[in-house]
C-alpha cells in the first residue's frame, strides 16, 4: 500500500486539487507541505491531533513538514466555523501561545537537521505596507468569489467585519510566501478551510503562471476533530497542567462505539491491517478497543510511562481499586459548616455539577455514587476526616468522577 493510499484507507482525504500530482509527491517524499496553527490558546488540543497525526505520517514517509504558526492571523482571527467575532489578542499574548505550540510540536514532528520547518507568518504579514499588498496579492481576488465562500457564510448573517473579511487573502498570501521562501508545493487544512486554501492556490498560478506549483488537501473530519477538543467541561488539551494524562487517557477511553474504529484509522498508527481486523469486534471486544487507542494516543503525547501509569489507574478505578492518577478535588475547612458538607456541596466543590439546583438533580436521578456506594438522599452529609488520606472518590454518572480529599 502506498502512502496516498494509506492515507485514503484511513479516511484522511476528502478534496483535492491535482490528484495524480498530489499522489506522485506524496508517495515518492518530494511533498514540501504545510499546516497552519493560529496561536489562540497556550495549548494545542485534541482537535489539532489528525493534523499533528498526519504531518508526522508524511514526513516519517520522507516529506517535509512546514508547521506554520499564525502569528500574523491571530492578530485577526479565522472567522471560519464562527458565528462570532474573535476575541482580539495581545502581541504578547500570541507571541506566548506560539512559544508553547512549539513545545508541543516537537513530540510529534521531527525538527533537526532541516527535516522540518516551524514559521511564523507574522515574519512577512506584521511588515506589510499596505498600499503594495492591494496591488500585488489584493487584484487577484473577486470580492464576489470571496462573499460567496462557506467560511464566511455564518458569520454573514450576524454581520462580518472588514478585520475578518481579510483573512482570505493573508491564508492565501501564506501560501505564496511559504511557496517563494521555501519551495512548499502542497497545503492541508480541514474541510472549513477550503475556499481560504483555494484562495492560496489560485493566487500562486496567478501571479507566478500556471506552471507553478500549488496543490491543496482537506482532512475529511478536520471540523469534526475540532470538536474533538470540546467537552461539557471545557476543552481537553496537551498541555499536562491543564489536562493531566490520566483525564486525558479517560477521554480518548470513553468515546463512542461508533467513533472508536474511525479514531483509531485515524489518529493512531497502529498498521491499517491490524485496525481493519478490529472491524468485526463487537460488544465488550469495543471497550479493548477503546483503551488500546486510549493507551496509543497517550503514549504519543505523554510518553510510554504515563500511558502506562494512565491505563493502570484506569483499571484500577473500574474494579475496585485505587486509581493514583486520578483527577483530583480539594476541600478545605472553609468548606464546611458546622463540621459537615452535604452530598450537593461536595458535589459543586468537586467541579462535577455547576449549581446545588443540578446536584439535587443529579442525587435525586440515581447517578450519584461515593465510595460506590449510591447516595439518594440529597441530606446526606460528611464530615473533614471522611475526607483524609487517600479521601473519597465521588462520582457523577458513569464517566464523570473525582477523588475528594482534605487540603
Amino acid at each position: 500500500m502506498t502512502v496516498f493510499e494509506e492515507l485514503k484507507a484511513r479516511g484522511l482525504l476528502a478534496q483535492l486539487t491535482d490528484e495524480e500530482e498530489i499522489k506522485e509527491l506524496i508517495n515518492n517524499g518530494k511533498a514540501t507541505f504545510y499546516i497552519g496553527f493560529d496561536p489562540t490558546a497556550d495549548s494545542l488540543h485534541v482537535g489539532h491531533f489528525m493534523a499533528l497525526c498526519l504531518m508526522k505520517r508524511l514526513q516519517m514517509a520522507g516529506n517535509k513538514p512546514i508547521a506554520l504558526i499564525g502569528g500574523g492571523t491571530g492578530m485577526i482571527g479565522d472567522p471560519s466555523g464562527r458565528s462570532d467575532m474573535r476575541t482580539m489578542m495581545t502581541k504578547e499574548t500570541i507571541a506566548h501561545n506560539c512559544e508553547c505550540f512549539k513545545k508541543q510540536m516537537s513530540r510529534f514532528i521531527d525538527f533537526s537537521e532541516d527535516r522540518a520547518l516551524m514559521v511564523n507568518n507574522a515574519d512577512w504579514l506584521m511588515d506589510l505596507n499596505y498600499i503594495e499588498f492591494l496591488r500585488e496579492v489584493g487584484a487577484h481576488f473577486s470580492v464576489n468569489r470571496m462573499l460567496s465562500a462557506e467560511c464566511y457564510k455564518q458569520r454573514m448573517e450576524k454581520g462580518l467585519s472588514f478585520l475578518e473579511f481579510n483573512y482570505m487573502i493573508m491564508q492565501s498570501y501564506d501560501f505564496l510566501c511559504l511557496y517563494e521562501k521555501y519551495g512548499c508545493n502542497m497545503q492541508f487544512g480541514g474541510d472549513d478551510q477550503w475556499s481560504n486554501m483555494l484562495g492560496g492556490t489560485e493566487l500562486i498560478r496567478r501571479k507566478l503562471g500556471k506552471d507553478a506549483y500549488a496543490m491543496t488537501i482537506t482532512l475529511l473530519l478536520n471540523s469534526e476533530g475540532k470538536k474533538m477538543g470540546k467537552t461539557q467541561k471545557g476543552a481537553v488539551w496537551l498541555d499536562p497542567n491543564k489536562t493531566s494524562p490520566f483525564e486525558f487517557y479517560q477521554y480518548w477511553r470513553n468515546v463512542a462505539d461508533a467513533d472508536v474504529l474511525k479514531c483509531l484509522r485515524m489518529l493512531t498508527f497502529l498498521p491499517i491491517e491490524q485496525i481493519e481486523e478490529m472491524d468485526k469486534w463487537e460488544g465488550s471486544q469495543l471497550n479493548t478497543a477503546k483503551e488500546i487507542l486510549a493507551y496509543e494516543l497517550t503514549n504519543l503525547v505523554h510518553g510510554e510511562e504515563e500511558a502506562t501509569r494512565a491505563q493502570e489507574s484506569a483499571r484500577a478505578l473500574f474494579t475496585g481499586g485505587s486509581a493514583a492518577d486520578m483527577p483530583t478535588a480539594e476541600l478545605t475547612e472553609e468548606d464546611f459548616t458546622d463540621g459537615s458538607l452535604d452530598i450537593m456541596g461536595v458535589l459543586v466543590k468537586a467541579g462535577l455539577t455547576t449549581s446545588r439546583s443540578e446536584a439535587r438533580r443529579a442525587v435525586e436521578q440515581g447517578g450519584v455514587t461515593v465510595a460506590d456506594e449510591k447516595v439518594t438522599d440529597i441530606k446526606t452529609v460528611y464530615a473533614p476526616e471522611q475526607f483524609a488520606g487517600e479521601g473519597l472518590i465521588v462520582r457523577r454518572g458513569k464517566k464523570n468522577f473525582k477523588r475528594v480529599i482534605m487540603k
